[in-house]
């Protein structure tokens, strides 16, 4: 997976602003440091998801001693290193076992949504994995 240098930009009275040099047009923020490093993994997978979809090639990625020394980023409060989606992921077929009711639901769900089941699947497995832990009713 490719690394990328994102900057992060913070003017008095506003949120932390994050850009990334290689992919104009990304961009994002967050109240605090944290809240931005978070958003601007986000902002990267969905600006290279795009790019990927539309048949589009991902830049080589900058150094980050070449963005560091730029004068366009003289003000920059941090600099952050951001690993970017895997262009070609390997799809893996499983074999999962749910109850009847349960599949009935997901796939009502999944086609009021235009999605196929897989990718009702992992869209909510990868919902769940982003919220973080918390505790699960029993």
């Amino acid at each position: 997976m490719a690394h990328y240098i994102a900057v992060v930009h913070k003017d008095p009275d506003s949120d932390f602003g994050v850009s990334f040099p290689d992919f104009p047009g990304c961009i994002t923020a967050g109240k605090d440091m944290d809240e931005a490093k978070d958003r601007a993994q986000e902002a990267l997978r969905l600006h290279v998801h795009g790019i990927l979809e539309d048949g589009g090639r991902l830049p080589v990625p900058s150094k980050l001693e070449e963005v560091a020394a730029d004068p366009d980023f003289a003000d920059a409060v941090a600099f952050l290193v951001i690993e970017a989606p895997d262009s070609r992921p390997r799809t893996v077929r499983i074999n999962i076992t749910v109850p009847e009711t349960t599949l009935r639901r997901i796939d009502a769900e999944a086609r009021k949504r235009g999605m196929s089941r897989s990718a009702f699947l992992v869209r909510a497995a990868q919902n769940m994995m982003q919220s973080g832990p918390s505790e699960v009713s029993r």
